[in-house]
This record gives structure tokens, sequence and C-alpha cells, in this order.
């Protein structure tokens, strides 16, 4: 159980790293797209981001699981 754990943990860590890295890239490369990018997230409504967000989330979460196997 306790080894089990610990791969989880550093899956998600993994997963953390990824994220860290990719956003970091994006916001390097296109920093003016970025800017655009987020002042049309004010106008967007709560709920197509958290759905967004959501499908992206899990989706992810389940393409590293699948590679993980």
């Amino acid at each position: 159980m306790g080894g089990q754990l610990i791969q989880i943990l550093t899956f998600a860590l993994i997963g953390f790293c990824l994220i860290l890295i990719v956003e970091g890239l994006v916001y390097a490369l296109f920093p003016d797209k970025m800017k655009v990018l987020l002042t049309r997230m004010i106008d967007t409504p709560v709920t197509i981001l958290r759905s967004g967000g959501i499908i992206a989330a899990v989706s992810g979460f389940g393409l590293l699981w699948i590679m993980r196997l």
C-alpha cells in the first residue's frame, strides 16, 4: 500500500511539473497573445470556464494514467 501511494504521488508530481513547463513556455513564447487571451476570459461566463477546466483536467489525468500503464 505504501509503495503504491508513493507511485501515485510521484505520478501527480510529474503531471504538475509538465503543466509548469507547458505554461511557462506559452507565456515565454507568446506573451502578447496570452494578454489578449486573458482579457477575453473576462467576458467568458464562469460556467464555461469551469466546464472547460474540468474537461481539460479529467482528460489530462486520463491520458497520463493511460500512459503510465
